[in-house]
């Protein structure tokens, strides 16, 4: 019976693990692929406190050596499910390779954007595609970017690109914009933003970065370069929930509502990270909402684990 077990290995499935380590919980992390998350991906952070610029990568790995310094397990395994169980029986994981009993679950699995699909997208990620303003938009000073999308992220983000970019082109699959109307007037009052309608990107080309995009306009057919320096992509997320039971309270976008203190509606079962309904999805609030549920299970398992009035 482990006491707890963290589904994830991203920064808060990291920074959950050193905390729960370095507190002399029975711990395991489970991780599909490398530790890592959506930071793997990104080439360089540089609003990670008391790192100024440090690569995703190298981030990723810093955090991993710390969590298993501490004394972190991290087993390389693909969670399949999660047995809701009660009292002294905790609950039951089944991965890929293993079955595990634990009194408490954090669910830290993260989100993956919602990718266009078009041809060069992979190939360039990190090379001038980037689903992330905060993370990457720094690095596209005075240059001409492409954002994809017509909600409030995709009109948010663009604006918050302006603040680096020398152009922003809103290229939308509609006529019009999906954005909250206050978000709209500011995107189009804007001197540095223009639009492409009823447009999607068909391909996306560049060696070694982004130079030109294949644009189709949905009405007439009709395929054209268009070249920009950047593509950030704003289409949605998709939480990493496939394996979450369904009595696990979700959002309408699938991601887990947890209280204030990571807890969920059910007893013994936390989430943290970007796969909790929330609006920032920072690498830093990220590792705030993990030290936060360590603490509130560690709370869990002494006072109420055995408890079957409480549960």
């Amino acid at each position: 019976m482990y006491d707890l077990i963290i589904i994830g290995g991203g920064p808060a499935g990291l920074t959950a693990g050193m905390y729960a380590a370095r507190s002399k919980l029975n711990v395991v992390m489970l991780e599909k692929m490398m530790p890592g998350g959506n930071v793997s991906i990104t080439a360089e952070v540089e609003n990670y406190p008391g790192i100024p610029n440090i690569g995703g990568p190298d981030l990723v790995m810093q955090m991993e050596k710390q969590a298993r310094d501490f004394g972190l397990e991290i087993r390389s395994e693909e969670v399949l499910s999660i047995e809701v169980g009660a009292g002294t029986n905790g609950h039951s994981i089944k991965s890929d390779t293993n079955e595990y009993k634990t009194k408490s679950v954090l669910i830290a699995s993260g989100s993956s954007p919602r990718r266009i699909g078009c041809q060069g997208e992979d190939e360039h990620i990190g090379r001038g595609v980037s689903y992330c303003a905060t993370c990457d938009g720094a690095f596209f000073r005075e240059k001409h970017i492409a954002v994809v999308g017509g909600g409030d992220s995709a009109v948010e983000e663009g604006l918050y690109l302006t603040k680096f970019a020398k152009r922003v082109t809103i290229i939308h699959r509609r006529d019009r914009l999906r954005a909250d109307k206050i978000i709209q007037e500011k995107a189009i009052k804007h001197p540095k933003i223009d639009f492409i309608w009823d447009s999607v990107i068909e391909g996306i080309e560049g060696t070694p970065v982004v130079n030109n995009i294949k644009i189709k306009n949905l009405k007439s057919s009709e395929v054209t370069d268009f070249k920009v320096d950047g593509v950030f992509v704003f289409v949605g997320y998709i939480p990493g929930t496939d394996y979450v039971p369904g009595i696990v309270n979700k959002d309408e976008g699938g991601y887990i509502i947890t209280d204030l203190e990571m807890r969920t509606n059910i007893p013994g079962i936390f989430a943290a990270g970007d796969i909790i309904a929330k609006k920032q999805r920072q690498i830093v609030t990220a590792c705030g909402d993990a030290a936060t549920a360590i603490k509130t299970i560690e709370h869990y398992n002494e006072w109420y684990y055995e408890d079957e009035q409480y549960l």
